[in-house]
Parts: C-alpha cells; structure tokens; sequence
C-alpha cells in the first residue's frame, strides 16, 4: 500500500494565445502547487476506485475518473482510494492533481499524452511554481515564491468547456490577470455576486482561479469567513515540489 499526496494547483495568471487546428486551446499561465492536497492511497494487485473525505460527493468512481484513465496510460493495475479534500469542480486541478499522483508513481513521465487527458495533468506531475504554455504540456520552473493564499469557492461549479466555448464566442478583451474570467461570468453569471461579495468582505479585488468557481486573495481574510458562510473558505499556502 503506498500513499501520495496531491497538491491542488492555482492558476495565478492565464493568458489565451490561440486555438490549434485540433481545437485545443494555447495558453500562457503562471501556476503554482498548493498545501491544500488530496491523499490517494494505491493498492497493488486489486482494482476498483473508493473516495472520501470532504468532497467526495459527485466524484466518479469508474473510468470517467481520470485516475483510471491515467492508471491505464502508464499500463498499471491497482485499488486506488482517493481522500479528496480539493473542491471538486472548482478550478483548482483536484481531478489531474489525482492522476498525476498516479502517473508519478507509476513512473511516467511524457508530458504531452498527459496534456491529452486533461491539459493541468503535466503541471501537476511537475509542481511546484512554472510557466505553462502550449496546451499545458510545457513547462518552464519558476524559483518557489512563499504565498499565503486565501481560497474561496462558491456552492456551485462551473464547466470548463463551456467556458472556453464562450470565450471563443466572445472575444472579449479582458485587463485582468485571466482572460476566461469574463467567458466564466457569462456561463454562470452568480459569479460576478460572488465576485463582489468578495471584493466587499476583504477589502480587495479577487482572481478567478482558471475557469472558476474558485476565486482566490493574497493573504489570509480571517474576517470574510462570516460574511460569506454558504462558501467553503481555506486559507493555504504555496508549496515547493
């Protein structure tokens, strides 16, 4: 039985470059690895997928989970039980933060078949703090930056692919440090309340954490707890890989 830790990751910046004849679309992005984790515990020579913990509502267990696809891409068999303290559906990589625990310890390294199951995979087998371009399958490190970081994510999800659908039906310009966070708005229009609330609560203008619903604030707002209370509130920090 072995047992990994998977970092969240955040996207701190997200810059769109373009669109491959594939579809998939380019990025310039600025991630970095959280403490804020999951705990997959693998067991050799059995199979099957168990979750728990905090979050585990509406995770799959079978083969939509990307851990079983990453299980199968480096050619491996085994019970994998995931403790899923990651927001499910936030933004925050909880999905390929899993299967990149599983790649790494089945010893698999080609960043691009893993940007083909899921384009935050490569960054999360890498950790850490890097630059992020092509469809996220390169990667440039960035020397660690020691960040407090406070998460907040609102009661509802938000669709990754319906977000990018939107922003390639938008097109609209953007000063902010992520340029889906108005396509996010548009797809799920609660966001921008929240987004406001927020801004109210702390004192400061939050991030969209890639395509939502997380938003994030540098620093901890111990205060913003009470104020928005339907959300799930972490205070975390950067973490070296």
């Amino acid at each position: 039985m072995t047992l990994i830790i998977a970092p969240a990751k955040l996207t701190l910046s997200l810059k769109i470059t373009g669109v491959r004849e594939d579809g998939f679309h380019l990025i310039d992005a600025e991630m970095v690895s959280l403490e804020l984790h999951d705990v997959i515990t693998i067991t050799e020579g059995e199979s099957g997928m168990s979750v728990s913990g905090p979050f585990a509502s509406g995770v799959p267990t079978d083969d939509n989970n990307l851990v079983a696809r990453a299980l199968q891409l480096c050619g491996k068999t085994a019970h994998i039980h995931i403790e899923k303290n990651i927001p499910h559906g936030g933004g925050l990589g909880g999905g390929s933060a899993d299967a990149a625990a599983v790649l790494r310890w089945g010893g698999y390294s080609d960043f691009v078949a893993a940007s083909r199951l899921g384009a935050d995979i490569p960054f999360c087998m890498h950790g850490g703090r890097a630059r992020v371009t092509g469809i996220g399958e390169i990667l440039q490190p960035l020397p660690f930056v020691a960040r407090e970081i406070t998460l907040v994510v609102p009661p509802f999800g938000v669709s990754t692919p319906a977000v990018y659908k939107a922003f390639d039906s938008l097109q609209a310009k953007h000063d902010g440090p992520n340029d889906l966070e108005p396509a996010a708005i548009a797809v799920e229009p609660r966001l921008a309340l929240w987004r406001d609330r927020i801004r109210e609560a702390s004192g400061q203008s939050p991030v969209l954490a890639g395509s939502g619903a997380t938003w994030w604030l540098d620093g901890a707002h111990p205060r913003i707890h009470e104020a928005l209370s339907e959300a799930t509130v972490v205070v975390t920090h950067t973490r070296s890989f």
